[in-house]
């Protein structure tokens, strides 16, 4: 069943248009990779789908339910969570404070059980948990920020480059947590990210952007096999 469906979506900042007429789907329980050159428009998709900025044309769906002029905290309430790139966490407040504010949309015992939920999942920021964000590595709070995107119980979890600051050997572990979260709790994720070869390794379907236009749809094995079609789509 499509959990996610957007049409044809153009958007952009002020009078810059930055996506010209993109369609996409996102089935329950899959890992959708959008890979492309920088500036291409990714995380315009990811902020247009959860309510930052608004959609100059076309639709999104999500259940079957058009989200057009949704605010951000409509569509958390309705199952969509989305983990920024670069400033991931609030550095000033403890991890459990962090935590805390991925749990406001729900009610209080509920957003408790939630945050044990994570605090199991992640053991890591059990240990920190009274500590500040901003004193744990870039791992941890790659770790921390993910747990707060998925704190609200989403269908759908959106990560824009969870990759990046990251040490080369904690990338492998990162990617390996996701795939397991998406197996485990049967959560949706939309990833935009640069690491191109280790994303394609635990995806189920990959789309490529230039210049704000789909240009490539399909099984990510076509690309692991096919290196000229791949180094194409980011020239």
């Amino acid at each position: 069943m499509k959990l996610l469906e957007i049409r044809q979506l153009e958007t952009g900042y002020g009078e810059k248009q930055v996506v010209f007429g993109l369609s996409l789907d996102v089935r329950e329980g899959e890992i959708i990779a959008l890979i492309g050159p920088n500036g291409a428009g990714k995380s315009t998709v990811l902020k247009a789908v959860c309510g930052l900025i608004p959609i100059w044309k076309g639709e999104i769906y999500f259940n079957g339910t058009p989200t057009n002029g949704s605010t951000p905290a409509q569509n958390v309430v309705r199952g969509i969570t989305l983990a920024p790139q670069g400033n991931r966490v609030f550095a000033d407040l403890t991890v459990m404070e962090n935590l805390e504010i991925g749990g406001y949309p729900l009610p209080r015992k509920e957003a408790k059980e939630r945050i044990t939920r994570m605090l199991e999942l992640f053991p890591i920021l059990k240990k920190r948990a009274r500590q500040d964000a901003g004193r744990l590595s870039g791992g941890e709070q790659q770790m921390l920020a993910l747990a707060r995107a998925l704190v609200p119980k989403p269908k759908l979890l959106m990560l824009d480059e969870p990759s990046l600051g990251l040490a080369p050997n904690l990338v492998a572990t990162v990617f390996q947590q996701i795939a397991d979260i998406s197996k485990e709790a049967g959560v949706a994720i939309l990833i935009v990210e640069q690491k191109v070869r280790e994303v394609l390794e635990m995806c189920d379907r990959v789309y490529s952007m230039k210049l704000g236009r789909v240009v490539f749809e399909g099984q990510p094995a076509r690309l692991k096999e096919d290196g000229e079609t791949l180094r194409d789509l980011f020239l």
